[in-house]
This record gives structure tokens, C-alpha cells and sequence, in this order.
């Protein structure tokens, strides 16, 4: 009898002691959103009440790209945004910031197009004769440029554009020993850089359709320099990526006259961790496709969600609950 008891006082001590590795259906959750300001943040906000309403009590707290992926794969909070290229990086650590693998870290959906945009100012490409990117990468041009802060998804991905499509190992280097200068901003704040002429080319990754590329536009003559298929396709390779193209009629600087504008193509996801309890994770997926018009009142790039692209293609690791769902919902289509 005695030992009966130890083993199941042994029991209870590992089951509190081993935290999420047992708990794998919390009593509510914590979805790692996005810093103040921006769409992850609204969208975040909305589906927190929407989880909270209809399935789990959720809390939306601030995060960022890189660090929610950590911290899902930590354990430290079940959920959150980041970029489809940064989980697949991550889940096989072969790029910065990961040291190591996420095993723990793998897609629940991607939600929406993300579109990595080098907006220049059209005197710049015009004194210049600047074609594309690799245009200016080739001529080596002194560039006054900025992107986003480290450790977000646009500065991210525009690194791995300089590294895996052009070979640069450090453009900050890089663009300095031409010349030019490297500094990070907000979105608001780059746009204003760029229009008060500070900065000749301001990179980052956005939705399909971006109000920041308006105001931009509003402000100053510019052009979305594109990139040559085989740069896109080193970039693809090396980050799990894909090519979109730039539609004429969504921005005043693309027409059906202007030459088409392929540009780095991604997509916003949620992230979660593995260990997540099956059935959950498909209900989540469920209350938040079948409300989805609801939720487009706060971002509504969340339209563009449907299950045919909701699970990225392998080697990308997407949580078998949602395996399950997104393939239902396909089905019924």
C-alpha cells in the first residue's frame, strides 16, 4: 500500500513539475500578437473575444514575429502571429536568430498574403536609370535606406533578400561601404523619411493591400522596384518563400502600362505549439474560419484566409488539428 501511495504522490509531482508538457488543453490561452499600431494588434485583440466568446478564455498580449515562435516553442504562450518563411526557418534552424530547432513551433494556419515591398523614390530610380533591385544591387548604388527594426518579420526577410537572393551576408555593411546609410523605422516613420527626401528606398513586408503604401504614394513619386524570377527563386529556396506579383489598380504606381513588379511573397500565419491539444487546436480553427467576416472589421486581409492555403506546403510542420480541419472545410467547398 505504501508503495502504491509514493507512486502516485511521484506521479502528481511529475505532472506539476512538467507544466505544458502534460497540460496540453490550458484553461485558457495566450495569443502572442503584435506591438501597438498595427494590424497584429487589432487582429490579435479580435480574436482573443471572438475565442473568448464562443470556445477558451484568451488573452491577446504584444509579441513579434521572431519572438513568438520562441516563446510557443518555450512554452510560453500557446499562439501567435508570425511569417510562414521565419516558422520554417526557425523549425529547422538554419538561419538567425534560431540557434536551434523549434519543435514545438509549427503552423496553425497562414492567414493572408504578405508582400515584401522596396519602395524608392521615383528621382532616385530616374537619376540612377534603376531598373529592379538587382539592378541596383549590380550597379552598387549609394542608397539612403531603411526597413523595420531587427527582430520583426519585414526586417527579417528583407535580411534574407540581401543574404540568399544577392549574396550579401550583412547589407548593413554593405550598403554603408557604397556609400550609402542603413537605418530602421516605424512604418509611419520610414514614410515620412522617405517623403521629406532622408531616405531614397524603404523596405517592408505588408498585406496585399497596404494603406502605408498609399500614404506613401500620396506624399511622394515612387516606384515598387521588382526582382529578376531567378532572385526570387534563390530567396524561395533558402526561405521557404513564394513570388507574388503586384496587381495593376491596387497602388497608382502599378498599371497595366508600368512593367510588372514581382516581389517576395509570404505569408502572415499563426504559430502554435505542438503539444496543443488536437481537438482544440481544430476547434480554434473552426470558430475563427467561420467568423471570419466578423474578424475583417479589425484587419480585413483576414478575407483572404480560406483552406486551400491555409496549410503550407512541406517540409513545413503544421499542427495535425488543423491538418484535420483546414482539410474538412476543403472538402466541403
Amino acid at each position: 500500500m505504501k508503495k502504491r501511495v509514493l507512486l502516485a504522490a511521484a506521479l502528481v509531482l511529475v505532472l506539476t513539475l512538467s507544466g505544458s508538457a502534460f497540460a496540453a488543453r490550458p484553461d485558457q490561452l495566450r495569443f502572442m500578437a503584435g506591438p501597438p499600431g498595427g494590424n497584429w494588434f487589432a487582429l490579435g485583440g479580435a480574436l482573443a473575444d471572438l475565442w473568448t466568446a464562443k470556445l477558451i478564455p484568451t488573452t491577446s498580449i504584444t509579441g513579434g514575429a521572431v519572438a513568438n515562435i520562441i516563446n510557443a516553442d518555450k512554452g510560453k504562450g500557446e499562439l501567435g502571429f508570425s511569417n510562414t518563411s521565419m516558422v520554417a526557418v526557425a523549425q529547422k534552424a538554419s538561419d538567425a536568430p534560431f540557434k536551434e530547432p523549434a519543435n514545438n513551433a509549427v503552423i496553425m494556419a497562414n492567414l493572408y498574403t504578405q508582400y515584401t515591398y522596396f519602395i524608392a523614390r521615383k528621382d532616385f530610380v530616374e537619376k540612377n536609370d534603376i531598373k529592379s533591385l538587382d539592378d541596383l544591387i549590380a550597379k552598387k548604388i549609394p542608397t539612403r535606406f531603411a526597413t523595420l527594426k531587427t527582430g520583426t518579420g519585414s526586417e527579417f526577410i528583407v535580411n534574407g533578400t540581401f543574404k540568399a537572393g544577392f549574396g550579401i551576408p550583412d547589407y548593413r555593411n554593405t550598403l554603408k561601404e557604397w556609400g550609402g546609410s542603413v537605418e530602421y523605422a516605424s512604418y509611419s516613420g520610414g514614410a515620412d523619411l522617405l517623403a521629406d527626401n532622408h531616405l531614397d528606398v524603404f523596405a517592408f513586408s505588408v498585406g496585399k493591400i497596404a494603406s502605408i503604401v498609399m500614404q506613401i504614394e500620396s506624399q511622394t513619386d515612387i516606384v515598387l522596384l521588382g526582382m529578376e524570377q531567378s532572385t526570387l527563386d534563390k530567396i524561395g529556396e533558402a526561405y521557404g518563400t513564394v513570388t507574388f506579383t503586384v496587381d495593376p489598380g491596387i497602388y497608382k504606381t502599378v498599371t497595366e502600362k508600368t512593367p510588372t513588379v514581382k516581389v517576395v511573397g509570404d505569408y502572415t500565419c499563426i504559430v502554435v505549439q505542438n503539444d496543443l491539444d488536437e481537438q482544440l487546436v481544430y476547434d480554434l480553427c473552426k470558430v475563427m474560419y467561420e467568423n471570419q467576416e466578423d474578424l475583417s472589421k479589425a484587419v480585413v486581409d483576414i478575407k483572404e484566409l480560406n483552406p486551400g492555403m491555409a496549410v503550407p506546403a512541406a517540409p513545413i510542420k503544421t499542427h495535425p488539428g488543423a491538418v484535420r480541419y483546414w482539410k474538412e472545410a476543403a472538402a466541403k467547398k
